[in-house]
């Protein structure tokens, strides 16, 4: 049995558009299945596509999605905890239970209204990205207006960010946005599910010099399993490997841990169709001759030490 804390994944959004329950279901992530691992923590994303907002506004629908998350994990409490802090970690993973955290992914969900950040900060927010793929008030993206770096809203957000102790999300950010984020920070930052642009070149991925920032202030980058930031053409299990090993290769040893974007992609192609299949990434890194102390940080410490 291995251990599995994931910086991401879109569970919680799609339980609430296809009334499955978090407990077992036909998605890719479900707590009977988290009992499999030794120990498992999961932070779990508020999302909703800002392009598409429902008639009440995107605030409306973040707060659905935050109540969805409180209805499953009051409901299963005998095997999932809520937890706001490291030591609540630990104490969910010693009692069995898989240890539940909380991100938003896009401020476009608090309608990138600064006044919120207290809200979110009291529910139990840990990451927030900055933006999903279209560019908001705060910043261009990944996807829409690649150049546009913070605007004075999305530094005075990041403040109020850090000042509230979540850590701003750099996946889906614009490259212009990351540098002006990494140059500001005052705390680290995260890229909770992002690979290398080196290995697979599409805009969503990360590139050297920008890991090697993250890793500088003392963040993480999720390792990815989405097939299209993976490879170009017919992704793999070892073209998966090589952008864990590619990190490794720039000093990733503290940096790089897991961001499955489980439910928000179908990693199927690569022999992954849920958590039960993660334990085949953990056995080809092995296989290639890591040590167990070494992906005991991957699979666990790097992303455990910010919290």
């Amino acid at each position: 049995m291995i251990p599995y804390f994931d910086a991401h994944c879109d569970t919680v959004s799609r339980c609430l558009q296809s009334g499955a329950l978090l407990r077992r279901n036909h998605l890719q992530l479900d707590l009977i299945r988290d009992r499999s691992f030794a120990r498992r923590a999961q932070t779990f994303a508020l999302f909703h596509n800002g392009a598409n907002p429902p008639p009440d506004g995107m605030w409306a629908q973040c707060r659905r999605l935050y109540d969805r998350f409180c209805r499953e994990t009051a409901e299963n409490a005998d095997l999932v905890a809520r937890c706001f802090t490291g030591a609540q970690i630990d104490e969910a993973v010693s009692a069995g239970k898989t240890a539940a955290l909380l991100s938003i992914e896009g401020a476009e969900l608090l309608e990138c209204r600064i006044e919120l950040v207290d809200t979110v900060a009291a529910w139990g927010v840990k990451l927030l990205n900055l933006t999903w793929n279209h560019r908001n008030l705060l910043s261009g993206s990944n996807r829409e207006d690649p150049e546009q770096g913070l605007t004075e809203e999305g530094r005075s957000f990041v403040q109020a960010l850090e000042s509230r102790g979540i850590y701003a999300d750099v996946s889906h950010l614009s490259d212009a946005g990351f540098w002006d984020l990494a140059h500001m920070a005052k705390r680290p930052i995260v890229a909770s599910h992002s690979n290398a642009r080196s290995v697979c070149r599409h805009s969503r991925n990360l590139t050297d010099d920008q890991f090697r920032a993250i890793r500088d202030l003392g963040g993480v980058v999720g390792l990815n399993f989405c097939p299209a930031f993976v490879a170009e053409n017919g992704p793999s299990l070892d073209d998966l490997v090589h952008h864990a090993e590619h990190f490794l290769a720039l000093g990733g040893e503290k940096t790089l841990c897991i961001g499955g974007d489980l439910d928000g992609c179908e990693p199927a192609a690569m022999g992954i169709g849920g958590t039960e299949d993660v334990p085949r990434l953990y056995k080809a890194l092995a296989a290639r001759g890591y040590e167990a102390s070494l992906l005991e940080d991957l699979f666990w410490n790097n992303l455990r030490r910010l919290f």
